[in-house]
């Protein structure tokens, strides 16, 4: 969900709380009549069912890849005039007690006109997603593989996928996860041989690589500037070994410096007690030597 505050009057005021999973402001009138915003931290459920102007935070990593199945899903529906494919919109059911939701991705094929939506509204246009895509994080996962399951099959979404990204001995990774729609519910959509799955309202096959998501055309094409993605994501990964590689060195010199710091005090420490010693004795001489010739 994106903010808009238009009134540039308004304080923004924020909490001292970081927020784990994002932020909404919540408007404040004072006694005084005038208006305030205070941010306030999004909760496990505020991200389930989100509001218009919720800010949810994202890693890069999520992001590409949700951007790349937009600009896939996008051009697979370029001819198709009542196609939209839309992204972070949230989405009002029709269904009696079912709270709305914030998909990564929906598909929804039948608009009769274009709008700016902030929340689509399925009663209201007379239409419902044919797929919604969630690209897992690692603090909603639950949401998606679990609660919106059976939340998109009471909506009566017809496919429903799941980007899941998982760390593999200690590599991050994926795998992917299909529902389709039957007179008996959800049931698993099978992969075909290479593990890839059917996104028929889009015609693509969405498939793994080198740990990385792929959509292929139905003759085995690969969609999209997938490179680009594979490149990117890449990068960031070497750049987190990179900037861990530094932490450790980092604190390996920290702790070297510590030593070394800790091993010159007790060096002087001991020449400390050594020369306080030897002063000691040399007085211990004089005074014998004095008792002596005052005493021969």
């Amino acid at each position: 969900m994106s903010a808009t505050l238009t009134d540039q009057a308004n304080a923004v005021r924020s909490t001292d709380t970081e927020p784990s999973y994002g932020w909404r402001f919540i408007r404040r009138e004072l006694p005084d009549g005038t208006v305030e915003w205070d941010q306030v931290p999004l909760t496990y459920e505020d991200v389930l069912h989100p509001e218009e102007g919720d800010q949810v935070t994202h890693s890069s990593i999520h992001q590409r890849r949700w951007h790349y199945l937009r600009e896939v899903f996008e051009r697979q529906v370029a001819d198709d005039p009542s196609a939209v494919v839309l992204d972070d919109v949230r989405i009002e059911w029709d269904v009696p007690d079912l709270r709305p939701h914030g998909p990564d991705l929906m598909v929804i094929f039948g608009v009769r006109e274009r709008k700016n939506w902030s929340t689509f509204r399925v009663a209201e246009e007379g239409v419902r997603p044919a797929l919604i895509v969630e690209i897992t994080s690692p603090e909603t996962r639950g949401h998606d593989v679990m609660t919106k399951v059976d939340h998109y099959e009471l909506a009566g979404v017809p496919l429903y996928v799941i980007v899941d990204a998982i760390e593999r001995r200690g590599r991050p990774g994926v795998r992917l996860i299909g529902y389709t729609l039957t007179p008996e519910g959800y049931r698993v959509l099978a992969p075909d041989d290479q593990g890839r799955l059917w996104l028929a309202p889009v015609r693509v096959w969405l498939g793994v690589h080198d740990g990385e998501i792929i959509c292929y055309d139905d003759s085995g094409r690969p969609l999209g500037d997938h490179l680009a993605l594979v490149r990117a994501l890449q990068a960031e990964e070497q750049a987190r070994r990179e900037a861990e590689a530094r932490a450790v060195a980092e604190e390996q010199a920290r702790r070297e410096a510590e030593a070394r710091a800790i091993e010159a005090e007790t060096r002087a420490t001991a020449e400390q007690r050594a020369r306080l010693a030897a002063e000691a004795r040399v007085r211990e001489l004089e005074e014998a030597l004095r008792r002596t010739q005052q005493h021969p």
